[in-house]
């Protein structure tokens, strides 16, 4: 059974269809990147995915499990993490305790163990913090464990919000142009990074522009194109498929 399968998923404001009639079957353990001109519907797509927007239309299935329209902090404790494009870091808190609150579904937040179970509670939360040292760790950004968010460089802060996602303990996460705005030293942090939580048996989703970094790490591919689905293969498979270069490059 896939891991995640979506069937004629759609989502339409007004009169426009932002995407439209979207079939596809991904297993575990493998990289998968969604790829497309500005437009085509990619973020749209993951929003569906991930319970931001409630689609017009379709199915999405995780393990077998019907997902559609499900609430985002209910995907999160089935399994399923995010990233988005746009940072959403708390800058007026520290790296670690950033990282901690991706862990905040699996923390137990009974009133009465607060009252009268403080030593387990403080137990507890040092076990947190090293848990999510271990994530910064993983990361990269050992050395930040101390450092306020709003120090951190641009590129420091794109791992420390995948080091959020990780400490959900998903099987799956989908991170939205994890290399947005990185130089190329920075993109080969992140690509290192995204290679190394595949090989820890994580399933990876990506919306990405670069596309040699979308050629390096991807098992599979999925383009759109105005909404719908233009073609999904291999790198290479896409890489050739004439539709993709026409809309990549036009049709001359």
């Amino acid at each position: 059974m896939a891991l995640l399968e979506v069937k004629d998923l759609s989502i339409h404001f007004g009169g426009v269809k932002a995407v439209d009639s979207i079939d596809f079957s991904w297993d575990a353990g493998k990289v998968y990147s969604v790829i497309g001109p500005n437009g085509a519907g990619k973020t749209t797509l993951f929003n569906m995915i991930t319970g931001l927007y409630k689609p017009s239309r379709g199915e999405v299935y995780l393990d077998g499990q019907s997902m559609a329209g499900k609430s985002p902090h209910v995907l999160a404790q089935m399994g399923m993490a995010r990233t988005f494009q746009n940072l959403q870091i708390f800058m007026n808190m520290g790296a670690l305790e950033n990282v901690m609150v991706g862990a905040h579904l699996r923390l137990d937040r009974s009133v009465m163990k607060g009252l009268f179970a403080w030593p387990r509670l403080r137990r507890a939360d040092q076990a947190l913090r090293e848990e999510a040292a271990d994530w910064m760790d993983f990361v990269g950004l050992k050395s930040a464990v101390s450092a306020r968010a709003h120090s951190l460089p641009y590129g420091a802060l794109k791992r420390l919000e995948i080091a959020r996602a990780l400490a959900m303990k998903p099987r799956l996460i989908f991170l939205d142009e994890p290399a947005a705005g990185l130089n190329a030293t920075e993109t080969e942090e992140v690509v290192a990074l995204i290679r190394k939580i595949a090989d820890s048996g994580m399933t990876v989703v990506l919306v990405e522009h670069d596309m040699k970094m979308v050629m390096s790490l991807s098992d599979r591919i999925l383009v759109m194109d105005s909404g719908k689905k233009l073609a999904e293969g291999t790198a290479v498979e896409v890489r050739q498929n004439p539709a993709v270069i026409a809309a990549y490059l036009g049709g001359h």
